[in-house]
C-alpha cells in the first residue's frame, strides 16, 4: 500500500470553537496551528477538524468479529484498517463471552498481529474483554451466550492476559458473584480498567464495586432487563456514583433520544464516553445475514435487528461519529463537548494522553462535514419501514461494503502525519 506522508496543509474550522485555522503538518507531527481569515468561503462552507475518535468497544467490522474461533492475524488488519473511513484513529478490538480457547484464540491472534504488524499496533490501544464474568440472566446477558458465562476466575483472567501479552486494557464484568469485590481489586491493581455491565447486581454491589476500583460503565442502558424496579435498581445507582464513567451507545437505537438526553444530563458530560458498539455485521449492505448465534437483518437506517423482529436489536452498525451528532442532537451538546466524549474521555478511561490540536504533537486527526439534517430523514425512513424479506447472506461471505448516510461525514482521517482515507479538503 502506497504511503501519503503529509507535507502540506489543511484549512478547516477548530471544533472546539469554530476558529478557522491552518495546520501544517510535518513528518508525523503537527507543526503549527495558524489563526486566518480568508477572503472567501468554498461552497458548502469549511470542513471541520478535530483530534480523531477513539472507539472503546469495536467487535469487528464487515463480516468479521474478533469473537470469531476463525480470527487471523489478517482479520484484524483488516478490520483495523476499516476504521479509517470513521476517523476513528485507536480503538478496542471487543472480544464477547466465550469458551476459554475461543477468548484465548482471539488473545493471541489480536496480540500477534499487533506486534507483527505497525498499522495494526499503532490503532489498537488496548483490547476489551466484555466478558465472560457477566450476569446469567436472560436481559442482563443481552446477545451473550448463557453456556458461556461465569464467575469471575483470577487464574482464567491471568491466563487470558498473558494470551493477550498484557494487551487487555478493559474489561467489563458483574459484580453480582460473590468474590467480585476482591476479583476486581486485583485486576483493578494489575492497570486493567474495570467496567460494569450486562448486571443484575444490586445498588449495594454496585457501589462496592466502585469501592473495590471499578471506573466504568458499559454501554449503560443496554444489556439490561426489559422491566426493573422503579427506584431500586442498578442503573440508577451506576447514574448515582460518581465514579463510573457511563458509556453510551449514541446511534439513536440503542438508547432513544429521550434515554440519552438523560444519561448525558445525569452524568454530565464530563463522565460520559461514546462508544460505537460495532458488530461483525456492521459495514454490510441491507439485507438479511446468518452469523454464529442467529439469523439477523440490517434496515435501510442501519438499526440490526433479529430477523423478522424489528424491535429486538442485534448490533450496531453505525460509527462511534453518529454518537458525536446525536449528542448534539438530541442532548444539545456543543460540538466541542460532542467532540471530547470520542476523543479525550476514552483515552481518559485508559490512562492515555490526550492532546488536542496542539503544536507538536502528533498528528492524528479527522477532517469531517456535519449533517444533522440526515439524522432527521434517517428517522423518517425508520417510521416507514416496510417488512420486506430480502436474500439471506451468510456472514462469511464476501460482500460489497457499501456506505450509509451517515450525520458525522469523514472528509479525511490523518494517522501520524499519514492520510490514511479520504483527500484533505
Amino acid at each position: 500500500m502506497e504511503r501519503k506522508i503529509l507535507t502540506m496543509e489543511l484549512i478547516a474550522r477548530r471544533f472546539d470553537s469554530g476558529q478557522l485555522v491552518r495546520i501544517q503538518i510535518q513528518g508525523d507531527r503537527i507543526g503549527q496551528v495558524e489563526p486566518i481569515k480568508p477572503r472567501s468561503e468554498p461552497e458548502g462552507g469549511w470542513p471541520w477538524v478535530a483530534p480523531g475518535l477513539v472507539d472503546l468497544q469495536v467487535n469487528g467490522y464487515g463480516g468479521q468479529e474478533f469473537s470469531s474461533p476463525d480470527l487471523t492475524v489478517e482479520k484484524v488488519r483488516q478490520i483495523a484498517l476499516a476504521m479509517d473511513r470513521f476517523g476513528v484513529v485507536r480503538f478496542c478490538p471487543t472480544i464477547t463471552t466465550n469458551s476459554p480457547e475461543v477468548i484465548e484464540h482471539a488473545l493471541r491472534t489480536i496480540a500477534q498481529a499487533c506486534r507483527q504488524l505497525p498499522e495494526v499496533g499503532q490503532r489498537v490501544a488496548g483490547i476489551h474483554l466484555e466478558g465472560p464474568y457477566i450476569s446469567p440472566q436472560d436481559g442482563a446477558r443481552g446477545a451473550h451466550p448463557l453456556a458461556h458465562c461465569r464467575a469471575p476466575n483470577w487464574q482464567e483472567f491471568q491466563r487470558f492476559q498473558a494470551a493477550a501479552e498484557g494487551r487487555v486494557r478493559l474489561l467489563t464484568l458483574s459484580p453480582e458473584y460473590e468474590g467480585a469485590e476482591e476479583f476486581i481489586r486485583r485486576v483493578s491493581a494489575s492497570g486493567v480498567v474495570v467496567s460494569i455491565g450486562h448486571t443484575a447486581a444490586s445498588p449495594e454491589q454496585i457501589h462496592r464495586a466502585a469501592d473495590a476500583g471499578a471506573r466504568m460503565s458499559t454501554h449503560l442502558g443496554n444489556g439490561c432487563h426489559p422491566v426493573l424496579p422503579r427506584h431500586r435498581n442498578y442503573l440508577w445507582a451506576q447514574l448515582a456514583d460518581d465514579r463510573l464513567t457511563a458509556g453510551l451507545i449514541g446511534d439513536g437505537f440503542h438508547l432513544p433520544p429521550d434515554v440519552l438526553k438523560c444519561l448525558l444530563r445525569a452524568k454530565g458530560p464530563e463522565r460520559c464516553v461514546l462508544v460505537s458498539d460495532l458488530s461483525g455485521m456492521a459495514g454490510l449492505p441491507p439485507g438479511r445475514y446468518t452469523s454464529n448465534l442467529c439469523e439477523l437483518e440490517i434496515l435501510p437506517t442501519g438499526k440490526m435487528v433479529i430477523a423478522g423482529q424489528q424491535e429486538l436489536l442485534a448490533g450496531a452498525t453505525l460509527p462511534v461519529g453518529e454518537g458525536v451528532a446525536n449528542g448534539m442532537r438530541f442532548a444539545g451538546l456543543e460540538l466541542g463537548q460532542a467532540i471530547r466524549l470520542a476523543t479525550e474521555r476514552p483515552l481518559e478511561v485508559l490512562g492515555l494522553e490526550w492532546t488536542g490540536l496542539a503544536a507538536g504533537t502528533r498528528a492524528d486527526l479527522v477532517v469531517f462535514a456535519l449533517d444533522l439534517s440526515t439524522g432527521k430523514d434517517k428517522q423518517n425512513t425508520q417510521n416507514k419501514e416496510n417488512k420486506q424479506t430480502t436474500e439471506t447472506v451468510s456472514a462469511r461471505q464476501e460482500t460489497k461494503i457499501l456506505p450509509i448516510p451517515l450525520q458525522f461525514r469523514v472528509l479525511a482521517t490523518i494517522l501520524g502525519g499519514e492520510l490514511v482515507f479520504g483527500e484533505i479538503p
